[in-house]
């Protein structure tokens, strides 16, 4: 039998997988831009099995999936926590934001340039023969 205080810690780990489920649908149900970055992805790994990427070149492609999404969501707890912060207009405020939207606009343009190189070559043969 589980002691108490082991279950409790149990229950609380488990439990933990639902919020940040509920912290992930929130985005993807209120960020247009987590929605349109899901959109692509779904492109992009339909592109990789079309094209029979191979393993390692899906996996760079998951990681920049992967790391556009957490940057996504950075950005929109920073934007939730800033708003709370300073409900008023406030030029720190609005640097806050912007930064942290100029950092998914960096993630994002490294994740194209990643798509280039790995679906680039792929395409470039389809296009040769």
């Amino acid at each position: 039998m589980i002691p108490p205080a082991r279950a409790r810690e149990w229950a609380q780990f488990v439990a933990g997988f639902g919020y940040a489920y509920h912290g992930l649908w929130y985005a993807l149900r209120t960020q247009r831009n987590a929605r349109v970055h899901l959109a692509i992805a779904l492109l992009a790994i339909a592109l990789g099995m079309l094209l029979h990427i191979s393993p390692v070149e899906f996996a760079m492609v998951f990681v920049a999936i992967t790391s556009v999404f957490i940057a996504e969501m950075f950005n929109t707890v920073i934007e939730l926590c800033v708003d709370l912060a300073s409900p008023t207009y406030h030029p720190l405020a609005k640097i806050a934001k912007d930064v942290a939207a100029g950092a998914v606009l960096l993630n994002a343009l490294l994740s194209i340039s990643i798509g280039l190189f790995v679906f680039g070559p792929h395409l470039w043969a389809l296009l040769m023969k």
